[in-house]
């Protein structure tokens, strides 16, 4: 049978719950055990984890008949070199799509629900069942790409890191992060839980929790008759209606605490070209950034660096 394409099309898979306790205990009775001791239900990761190997399995079968198939791991994806004409599907929940889209550099990414009645799939519109007939109109023109914006933490020694949804700049524990924070001509040294900087993907995730918790801080200061500098226009601002494909970012310092040593009037706005948000850590030992959430995915930001944190270049490209 004649191929759609002679592109090699990579396959990127996760691991399910299952599979992350197997690493960890070896087996499955010692894995059922453990799940069990604690009180839950470990059928459930049976059934996820049947369910994803079935959808696996489909969708191997489907772009084996497409084009050349080659399969990545999730935790490979740092050290993968993608080609300029490779398609890229991500079988998974959102995440993986989103830490598969900020290796990639304008291929276009497809993203696979493997279970819809467990995941959501904001990124995820398609199945391994309508995978096929989803490549055909693929090919003829008839799916649209939508862009995602992503954000970008570049060293002075030229060493970088993207995120799709977020960057994370802080300390490894949960111990303080220090850092000297520059935001347009305002510089001032923080002590805090550190930085969160979001993209519009992103603005419904992280960000938006952070958002939503000091919100109702306020409004139960407001209700006790506490004053407060937060005023209810930026309250209501409307973060979540940033579009994937925004020119701009915004940022939140986590928890900043005022001391002898350190400021608190830098907490929070928006990142563009013209006004990126540089960040010199005084961390010793244990300053990171990280993006996305994984933590194993990591750029060191101890004493003496600098991070110029900016949109990036480049954009993400999901087919829809």
């Amino acid at each position: 049978m004649e191929r759609l394409t002679e592109n090699k099309i990579i396959l990127v898979t996760g691991m399910t719950r299952l599979e992350y306790l197997l690493k960890r205990f070896n087996s499955v009775d010692q894995a059922k055990f453990y799940v069990e001791h604690l009180g839950a239900d470990f059928n459930d990761y049976i059934a996820e984890h049947d369910t994803y190997h079935a959808a696996f399995d489909t969708t191997m079968t489907v772009i084996s008949r497409i084009g050349r198939l080659h399969v990545v791991q999730r935790e490979f994806l740092p050290n993968f070199l993608f080609g300029k004409d490779d398609i890229i599907v991500a079988l998974g929940r959102d995440g993986l799509v989103a830490n598969t889209l900020k290796y990639l550099d304008g291929q276009p990414c497809f993203g696979v629900n493997p279970d819809p009645h467990r995941w959501d799939g904001i990124l995820l519109p398609f199945t391994s069942s309508n995978l096929y007939e989803t490549f055909i109109s693929f090919f003829e023109n008839k799916r649209t790409m939508k862009e995602v914006s992503m954000a970008k933490a570049t060293l002075q020694n030229g060493e970088c890191l993207y995120g799709v949804n977020d960057l994370f700049v802080g300390a490894q524990t949960h111990v303080s992060a220090r850092y000297s924070i520059t935001y347009g001509d305002t510089n001032e040294k923080h002590s805090s839980s550190g930085i969160i900087i979001s993209t519009g993907l992103g603005s419904t995730a992280w960000l938006k929790s952070i958002i939503t918790g000091a919100t109702k801080i306020v409004d139960e200061l407001s209700h006790t008759g506490t004053r407060t500098s937060l005023t209810s226009n930026k309250r209501n601002q409307p973060l979540e209606k940033m579009t994937w494909d925004a020119d701009y970012l915004y940022f939140s310092v986590r928890e900043p605490f005022p001391s002898i040593t350190s400021s608190t009037n830098i907490v929070f706005g928006k990142v563009t070209k013209e006004k990126p948000l540089i960040i010199s850590s005084l961390m010793p030992d244990y300053g990171v950034i990280f993006s996305d959430g994984i933590q194993q995915d990591f750029i060191s930001f101890t004493s003496g660096t600098e991070a110029v944190i900016s949109i990036a270049e480049k954009k993400g490209r999901l087919v829809v």
